[in-house]
């Protein structure tokens, strides 16, 4: 696909965060509403390893994990606490499935993206200065390169991924199409940005209020059998295991490559180092207009471009410095920052005018005018490279690294076949001490916990979960090498007894009551303050702790209230002297007495109105667009569209948690 995209165009700034998520399935990820899963199943419904079916379009447990994991690696860099996994699997389903919810409408509509639309997003897109500086494109090795070390895939799954992401953005202009904002709309929305309010506030906090929540032994046993199905299985199936973990960097330390190896790899790639001819080269470039829509080029502005390019030829003929001369005069805004750099360049890379004056010219050498359907360039050559094989001893630190790492895990998987062999013919203490490897014996364990050797390993995790108790030795692959193991034990998941769960259901009992008890009292609070015309008094009455904010606005955050753009945001709409209804918070009870509210000045209102304009219809494509998706998927529920295999779903986001005292 790349090959045929090396004709110039014009620089571009990278943005690799926003396709990141492109590539890692979350290209929908703030239009997931709830209830996306659906119940019940037919025939032809998603099973085993099949997570859920859009369409034709399958959705495997691996595809799930994979984005996952993605998004563990953006959210959390350093490593993610593995307890957060079930968390993340339950939003890549979800992303995945709307995802391909999309893509099938899109094509019902009769959506499409052609070849030549790829071309254009690929070379002034997201990533043009990436893949097409100055204009010019990358190169087909290097192409590839930048797709594995950023999103670790190949350049056709890399492209496909693109495709659907061009494809949502075609269904998503359609359906956003005839969104539309009114004056009315923006003047109220001038308002509500631009009011400030002070008041006074009286807070009850939840911690307060559990202080006097004291339950008797007979309400906990009754909130436990009120509560039972939310317990069921609370202590989650544990298993015991014997392993042996072959460590391919541990083989790879004890691997060394003969120089003669090294010589025959590299006698038999020699092409994969060949250097071509190249130039490193700077220029200042001067537009010329394009065509008009009659085909016509207004040679005014072509001759003013030609006496400004003429100029500062002068300029450099008479000893100007060339980078500073292009920061000043240059018009390619992807290169003249860089003193007019577009660094090093080969062959076929540049339009035929460009090339043929960049590498005529000799090192250190400036051209004159040359013209190209971009406008007129003045070129200086850097630095120039024939083209030439580089020497082994020069590709010896790329080889060598390679080769080692081919060799360790070839020896690697000869191990494991090895170990496992011997584990199942004398057992594992038998293949451990054939190989000088040493056995690993767990405590019973959940799917969630770090292992001694293994760390995080959902790959073991899955296959040992999957194992029979005391069944035949096996072997995974994880990502350091293999382990080879045996289940020892099985506990499986079970409903504790009251005892067993005392203190959570303790702490959940106080929690309920302790939101229940604050309801009432906030509302309690809220109607005394209202009858006595009164905040402070109904506050001190009820035990509650009055405060005052200072002047702020709808984004200001207000001190046990929080953020006004939440549920605090009623006071906006309070007249001085009012009382509020009770404002919930989460941790906290308020009611708010309306001191002093502060209009916008009409003024202002027409200046802001292109800003308000873009703000509010961004806001309403967008709450448009889930509503959309919204009903989208409930209908391809409905149909059968949309089926989903629950009992694996369940089995890969439901977190597992252990026992008091486990």
């Amino acid at each position: 696909m790349i090959r045929f995209l090396q004709t110039p165009g014009k620089t571009k700034k990278i943005v690799l965060g926003g396709l990141l998520m492109v590539i890692c399935g979350a290209m929908v990820i703030t239009l997931i509403p709830g209830g996306i899963l659906g119940d019940t199943f037919g025939i032809g419904s998603p099973q085993g390893n099949v997570i859920a079916k859009v369409g034709d379009q399958e959705i495997t447990v691996s595809e799930v994990q994979d984005s996952a994991r993605q998004m563990g690696k953006q959210q959390f860099p350093r490593g993610f606490p593995s307890q957060f996994m079930p968390f993340l699997m339950k939003r890549a389903a979800d992303q995945l499935i709307i995802q391909k919810a999309m893509v099938a409408e899109a094509h019902r509509m009769g959506f499409k993206v052609t070849d030549a639309e790829l071309q254009s997003e690929l070379q002034h897109g997201a990533f043009a200065s990436a893949l097409f500086p100055g204009g010019n494109f990358v190169g087909q090795d290097i192409y590839e390169g930048f797709i594995q070390q950023n999103f670790n895939l190949g350049a056709q799954q890399f492209e496909q991924l693109l495709k659907t992401d061009l494809l949502i953005r075609k269904l998503r202009a359609a359906v956003e199409g005839g969104v539309t904002v009114s004056d009315q709309e923006l003047a109220q929305q001038y308002q509500r940005e631009n009011t400030k309010v002070k008041f006074d506030y009286a807070v009850l906090t939840l911690e307060d209020v559990m202080k006097q929540v004291h339950p008797s032994e007979a309400e906990l046993k009754a909130y436990f059998d009120q509560h039972k199905p939310q317990y069921a299985n609370a202590i989650p199936e544990k298993r015991q295991a014997r392993y042996i973990v072959i460590d391919t960097g541990k083989v790879r330390q004890q691997v060394q490559v003969p120089l003669q190896e090294l010589q025959q790899y590299y006698n038999s790639h020699r092409d994969q180092y060949r250097v071509p001819e190249q130039v490193n080269v700077r220029h200042i470039l001067i537009k010329t207009p394009v065509p008009g829509p009659d085909g016509k080029v207004d040679e005014a502005a072509v001759k003013a471009a030609r006496e400004k390019a003429e100029s500062v030829l002068k300029q450099v003929q008479s000893g100007g410095n060339f980078a500073e001369l292009a920061k000043k005069f240059s018009e390619d805004t992807g290169s003249k920052d860089n003193g007019g750099s577009i660094g090093w360049i080969q062959r076929g890379q540049t339009v035929p005018e460009f090339e043929q004056s960049a590498f005529s010219l000799p090192k250190g050498q400036t051209s004159g005018l040359v013209r190209s359907t971009f406008g007129f360039h003045l070129i200086h050559v850097d630095d120039k490279q024939e083209a030439h094989v580089k020497p082994l001893d020069e590709v010896i630190p790329q080889i060598e690294p390679q080769l080692a790492a081919d060799k360790a895990a070839t020896r690697a998987d000869a191990l494991a076949s090895k170990v496992q062999a011997d584990a199942r013919t004398a057992g594992l203490d038998k293949a451990a001490k054939n190989s000088g490897l040493d056995v690993v014996e767990t405590g019973l364990f959940t799917r969630t916990d770090s292992l001694p050797g293994l760390g995080n390993a959902p790959e073991f995790m899955s296959a040992a979960f999957s194992a029979r108790d005391k069944g035949t030795p096996d072997s995974v692959h994880i990502p350091q090498g293999y382990v080879v193991y045996q289940v020892t034990k099985v506990e499986p998941a079970r409903t504790p007894s009251f005892e067993e769960i005392r203190s959570r259901v303790e702490q959940e009992f106080k929690a309920d009551a302790a939101n229940q008890m604050l309801q009432r009292k906030t509302a309690e609070l809220s109607e005394k303050a209202r009858s006595l015309h009164d905040l402070k008094k109904a506050a001190k009455e009820l035990g509650a702790t009055v405060k005052t904010s200072d002047l702020v606005g709808p984004t200001s955050q207000v001190p046990d209230l929080g953020s006004l753009t939440g549920p605090a945001a009623v006071v906006f709409d309070m007249k001085s002297g009012d009382i509020s209804a009770p404002i919930g918070t989460g941790r906290s009870g308020v009611v708010a007495a309306l001191l002093e509210k502060q209009e916008p000045p009409p003024a202002q209102f027409v200046a802001s109105k292109d800003r308000l304009r873009d703000q509010l219809l961004q806001r309403k494509r967008n709450e448009f667009f889930e509503v959309f998706a919204s009903n989208l998927q409930k209908q391809m529920e409905k149909s059968g569209k949309i089926k989903i295999n629950q009992q694996e779903l369940k089995r890969i986001t439901t977190p597992t948690q252990g026992s008091e005292g486990s």
